[in-house]
């Protein structure tokens, strides 16, 4: 990440994937995993880095989709008073690569899933409050991955929210936004001295994803981006293969 030419296609892919990500209220963290891990970045390095930009577009959604009257308290806070701790916890656990690197493959082979195989929604338009203790016990289990990965959690919350028909689509999208800008926080404070591996092109990285942020959460308040969200499917299996070990 040393290159400018290098640097300066990483930023246009943070910026698409920040697009597609927010555009259905995450973060986007999984997207940047798996770019920074075609690239070749450090592990070290990518942890901290998708946090970062994770917080900044998740701040930025969370601001818009709350402005729009895409979220509900009541849905979301049992799942983030345990995700919270558990995300923390889970920041502060150094895996290493060898462990890592699968770990992380794993959770971007599970976002894939989620784009090609989307939740059906069966209808809902109306939605009941997830019970409390489960939704402890489902946040705490989030948390911890999260702090782990360095993901927000966001792509395992809002299909389980859609699927337990426990928030409308679009009130999804809200909830997801604010449950990962806080669970990511939680995570890098867990982890607060890897911030020293952030690498110097951060801020143009950061500029790429509140730009693709600002598109991305434009077209999740107005239209679905079924098809390009598949082509980042495919970044995603072809990035947890590597980190896998799989080529």
């Amino acid at each position: 990440m040393t290159d400018p030419a290098s640097d300066m296609l990483l930023a246009c892919f943070i910026f698409l994937g920040a697009a597609l990500y927010s555009s259905v209220g995450h973060g986007g963290a999984s997207a940047y995993l798996a770019i920074m891990a075609l690239f070749g970045v450090a592990a070290p390095v990518m942890r901290p880095t998708a946090l970062v930009l994770n917080i900044i577009v998740s701040a930025l959604g969370s601001f818009r989709y709350v402005s729009q009257g895409m979220f509900r308290w009541r849905v979301l806070w049992p799942f983030l008073v345990s995700a919270v701790p558990m995300a923390f916890i889970g920041g502060t656990i150094h895996l290493p690569g060898e462990v890592y690197k699968p770990l992380v493959g794993v959770v971007l082979w599970i976002s894939a899933l989620r784009i090609f195989w989307p939740v059906e929604l069966r209808g809902v338009m109306t939605a009941s409050d997830p019970p409390i203790l489960g939704g402890l016990l489902i946040g705490g289990a989030i948390g911890l991955l999260s702090g782990l990965t360095g993901t927000g959690g966001g792509i395992f919350l809002s299909p389980l929210l859609l699927l337990m028909a426990w928030a409308v689509p679009k009130q999804a999208s809200g909830v997801a936004a604010v449950f990962i800008l806080v669970n990511s926080a939680a995570g890098l404070a867990g982890n607060y001295a890897s911030v020293q591996s952030l690498p110097p092109s951060l801020p143009l990285l950061a500029g790429a994803a509140v730009a693709g942020a600002v598109a991305g959460t434009t077209l999740g308040i107005k239209l679905p981006a079924k098809a390009i969200t598949r082509v980042l499917g495919v970044v995603l299996v072809i990035a947890g293969a590597k980190l896998i070990g799989l080529y």
